[in-house]
């Protein structure tokens, strides 16, 4: 059958928000407008990118999206009970439940995976800890999950077995893949609008920025702590559920903007100096965005960081998860001279474009239906 008449769906865990997986999302969507989305829960509301597609919801679609944390269970459930068995080729993008659909035997099967289930795998401690609720129902996501972990771990470690193929955004999200799962993977790295970041002219840069969902294991804390420290301004950008307690430990010079449009996220992160990335994140695509406008990039010295970070080029690693050691990375970027034209040039690697190369190349070299 010739590639360009191959049945496909796309699958993946949820559509709400816009964030790295929804973008990714996009982009194979773009491959194949005719394919249809199938997902758990959809919400058009926040995001427009999906207008005229064919999406198909799972029973959770009638559940309030805020519950999406709430429902791994179900989404366990409603996933293994989709057999997509028709269709020539599958591509889901999970980070937790989506890969658990079932394909036929003529089915091929790609999971591009984001990481393994985080409240499983990467971090389930932290997970218990603050699973980052408000407070009035923390205590009941801490015991569902302390119930439940042992046997969404087994049920995720066989949904990971029935991809017959898995692409990991990252080297380390590649190496966890293999830890966890016991799988080899293929990396190409997610899709980065580097057209829209990228930098146009040379504007005059002050101060630092962080952006993103502010949660605890973001580690916004740390930012804001150095940069008070250093009485260096500070621009956050974005919100979540530890937005009160960072505004209660930061100074005069820290700046929260929790409703900053597209063109404006754009000239605050080609106008600053450097971009603070204090936690390990898989991949990190806010942090390649601000790559992309030019921006160098302090990030700590784990994760997917450890694949676009060149140390001293552009941006710096900071090896401990402390103030001091974010401190002295700080200290350190402003002593330097970055070539901001070409660390945006460089990001170029990054952008949806390569993105959708590469995957179609991966798909191409494969035997589907032949």
């Amino acid at each position: 059958m010739a590639k360009n008449k191959l049945k496909v769906a796309i699958v993946c865990d949820w559509l709400v928000g816009i964030g790295g997986a929804e973008r990714v999302v996009v982009e194979i969507h773009k491959l194949y407008p005719k394919a249809p989305i199938y997902t758990s829960q959809y919400d058009d509301s926040g995001i427009d990118w999906f207008n005229g597609a064919d999406i198909r919801t799972t029973w959770l679609q009638h559940l309030p999206k805020k519950l999406k944390k709430f429902l791994p269970l179900f989404r366990a459930w409603a996933f293994s009970r989709l057999d997509l068995s028709s269709y020539d080729l599958v591509i889901s993008s999970s980070g937790a439940e989506a890969k658990g659909i079932h394909t036929g035997k003529k089915t091929t099967h790609i999971n591009y995976c984001h990481s393994p289930t985080h409240y499983y795998w990467i971090r389930p401690d932290e997970y218990l800890k603050n699973p980052g609720f408000p407070f009035g129902v923390n205590w009941l996501a801490k015991l569902g999950l302390r119930i439940l972990i042992e046997p969404l771990k087994r049920w995720d470690k066989r949904a990971a077995k029935r991809p017959n193929y898995i692409i990991a955004n990252s080297t380390h999200t590649q190496n966890m893949v293999k830890r966890y799962y016991r799988r080899d993977s293929t990396v190409i790295f997610p899709p980065v609008d580097y057209d829209r970041f990228k930098l146009k002219d040379n504007p005059s840069r002050h101060g630092l920025i962080i952006a993103g969902r502010q949660t605890p294991y973001k580690r916004f804390d740390l930012a804001i702590k150095a940069c008070n420290d250093l009485k260096i301004p500070l621009v956050v950008i974005g919100n979540g559920p530890e937005h009160k307690k960072l505004e209660k430990i930061a100074e005069r010079n820290i700046t929260f903007l929790t409703n900053v449009n597209d063109n404006e996220i754009i000239k605050h992160f080609q106008s600053s100096l450097g971009f603070i990335m204090p936690n390990m994140d898989d991949f990190g695509i806010v942090a390649v965005e601000a790559l992309s406008a030019g921006t160098p990039v302090i990030a700590y010295q784990k994760g997917g960081a450890l694949d676009y970070i060149k140390d001293g080029k552009n941006g710096l690693f900071f090896k401990k998860q402390t103030v001091e050691s974010l401190t002295a990375a700080i200290e350190n970027l402003l002593k330097k001279n970055f070539n901001y034209e070409q660390i945006s040039a460089n990001a170029e690697i990054y952008s949806a474009d390569n993105f959708k190369i590469n995957l179609k190349k991966f798909i191409d070299q494969l035997s589907i239906n032949e």
